[in-house]
């Protein structure tokens, strides 16, 4: 097993400076995929999305523990997904020969590399206000049962929208010390969200996945599909926008949520969903849009104004 190499291509890998780390590390680095950075700003974009919704001036330090959090959670739920996924994943073009696909890891190291890295995201929990800590751990249950989903439902992307997204209360939460209204309005625009460009990348490996008996939203949807998409992406803006309204955000908020629509219209312009390539690519459009919904929030000021405003006041 451990004598296979690991230079061998994966078909959905980056590599980029992961090529250059001893063959072992290299191994757990695409276990984690460190070579695919756009996952853990999926999932590290929605804490900071909490703390730019917050009435609260944005804070760096905080910021940069949520990032730390997102490399080590994001890792540790690839691994366990990994572990649960590796007889799939042999059977699979674009995964099968994954550390664990391939055997150049061995289940027991791939548990004790899920421990290092939660015992991380534990560390940077721990900084966080007493309950934003509970709100993380709430989360946990979320991280281990995900990757059974696509067993049992059509739906594994509304559940990783649930999951993935958590971190919008945790980082609100983090930053006013409770849940409002707004907080929930932009966990649910992030759900919608995720749901959407979750769809997009599971249309890469649907052929695989009728294959080998797995589900996935772009299997339900088929044809219906860009439909769809319209749809969640719609939802997403509707709900940032109350989310924003209720927030009290000011007229940076307004002025910059186009630059958001326009974002999510680029990713549906002319898809084609029979093109993995093209798939992958609209996926990591993603961060864009991301990071133009945190611009939005901060641009809108932290001084509540508007219905919410008593109700988030520090």
């Amino acid at each position: 097993m451990q004598g296979q190499a690991s230079e061998a291509v994966v078909a959905d890998q980056q590599l980029g400076w992961v090529v250059r780390l001893p063959p072992r590390l290299r191994d757990l680095a695409l276990l984690a995929r460190w070579d695919r950075p756009i996952g853990t700003w999926l999932l590290l974009l929605p804490c900071w999305w909490g703390q730019a919704l917050a009435p609260i001036p944005f804070d760096p330090i905080l910021a940069i523990l949520f990032a730390i959090g997102a490399i080590a959670m994001r890792g540790a739920g690839c691994t366990i997904n990994d572990l649960f996924d590796r007889d799939f994943d042999r059977r699979v073009a674009r995964t099968r020969n994954r550390p664990l696909a391939a055997g150049r890891l061995g289940v027991a190291e791939a548990l004790a590399f899920v421990v290092v890295q939660c015992l991380v995201g534990l560390f940077v929990l721990l900084q966080l206000p007493p309950a934003a800590v509970l709100v993380g751990f709430a989360s946990v249950p979320l991280i281990v049962v995900y990757p059974l989903m696509k067993r049992v439902t059509w739906w594994p992307q509304a559940f990783l929208g649930v999951t993935f997204n958590w971190g919008v209360l945790v980082g609100y939460t983090a930053t006013v010390g409770t849940l409002d209204l707004a907080a929930l309005l932009l966990y649910a625009a992030g759900i919608a969200w995720t749901i959407g460009y979750d769809t997009i990348y599971a249309h890469q490996d649907k052929e695989d996945d009728r294959l080998v008996g797995v589900r996935s939203s772009a299997l339900r949807l088929g044809e219906a599909t860009p439909g769809w998409l319209r749809g969640f992406y719609g939802a997403m803006l509707v709900l940032l926008a109350a989310a924003g309204w209720f927030a009290g955000k000011g007229l940076g908020f307004w002025l910059l949520l186009p630059a958001v629509a326009w974002s999510l219209a680029r990713q549906l312009r002319a898809l084609d969903l029979d093109d993995p390539r093209d798939c992958i690519r609209r996926f990591r459009m993603n961060r864009l849009t991301g990071l133009l919904v945190v611009a939005a929030l901060l641009a809108g000021g932290p001084w509540p104004v508007g219905p919410g405003a008593a109700a988030v006041a520090p």
